[in-house]
């Protein structure tokens, strides 16, 4: 299969929402616990301007999967906060690894010193995908809570740029 990767605008709103949501319903990956419009992502992908969306798409142009970074909240405007979505039943094909390449790149252009993952622990594949793009361990949030009550922890990742 061949995946490619562009910039997101948004045009792909609704496309990545119908996705996203399709992997809230199912549960148990995304700390995101409640349904998302178009107008949602359209919202994050404006909330700051140094926030940088990809998408991945098939030769036929379906939405793959998506993945952006933004300043982190806490670790200030160099350290980029990444998420990363593929469609459901379609992982292990790529498009997570073509969607951080261009992550990556488009990162380190933008002055981001390193990239920050919080995955949930009982993600395995978050878990594997980031370790297998060379992320490090470097912490633990226990007791998250999430917007739905359900508590669980999540597993601290980094990768230096």
């Amino acid at each position: 299969m061949t995946i490619t990767t562009r910039r997101a605008g948004p045009l792909d709103a609704r496309p990545m929402a119908e996705l996203l949501n399709e992997i809230i319903e199912i549960g148990g990956t995304t700390a995101i616990t409640d349904p998302v419009s178009r107008e949602d992502l359209l919202s994050w992908m404006e909330a700051d301007p140094r926030s940088i969306w990809h998408v991945a798409e098939d030769a036929g142009g379906q939405l793959m999967g998506f993945q952006w970074i933004e300043p982190h909240r806490d670790h200030g405007a160099t350290v980029g906060q990444i998420a990363t979505f593929a469609r459901t039943g379609k992982t292990g094909l790529g498009i997570g690894s073509k969607l951080f390449e261009a992550t990556k790149a488009a990162a380190r252009a933008a002055g981001y010193a390193w990239i920050n993952a919080e995955i949930r622990a009982d993600n395995e594949g978050g878990l594997i995908y980031y370790q297998s793009r060379g992320f490090e361990d470097y912490g633990v949030i226990r007791g998250y809570v999430m917007s739905n009550g359900q508590v669980v922890d999540k597993v601290l990742k980094r990768y230096d740029l």
